[in-house]
């Protein structure tokens, strides 16, 4: 997972890669660091073509999160061609995200 501090590389990622999965965390939330691997790992077996990103909201990004309108974690962000797509804040299952990630990536890369 790349790690993104600022809005200049958020917005860089984000007009760069069709499809991005973003993470906002931090350091001393246990789920955050419980659900990183299980999303990274969703990522590179069944969405390969899925950037990922961690912004990490207790340490440097914090202005980046407020910015973002972020103010409770985890919360787990799709974008595809630029537009977010799905957001899931704190209560949520790796399954939820799968769901929301098949369709739109399935009609992504039939181009």
């Amino acid at each position: 997972m790349q790690k993104v501090c600022s809005e200049e590389t958020l917005a860089d990622l984000l007009k760069s890669s069709p499809a991005v999965l973003l993470l906002y965390g931090g350091a001393t939330c246990g789920v955050c660091q419980a659900i990183k691997p299980r999303l990274e790992a969703l990522a590179n077996e069944e969405f390969p073509k899925l950037a990922t990103a961690y912004i990490d909201c207790q340490e440097t990004a914090g202005p980046l999160c407020a910015a973002q309108g972020i103010f409770s974690l985890p919360v787990v962000q799709l974008w595809f061609d630029g537009q977010r797509f799905a957001e899931f804040a704190r209560v949520f299952s790796i399954g939820d995200v799968r769901s929301a990630l098949e369709r739109p990536y399935e009609l992504m890369t039939q181009n």
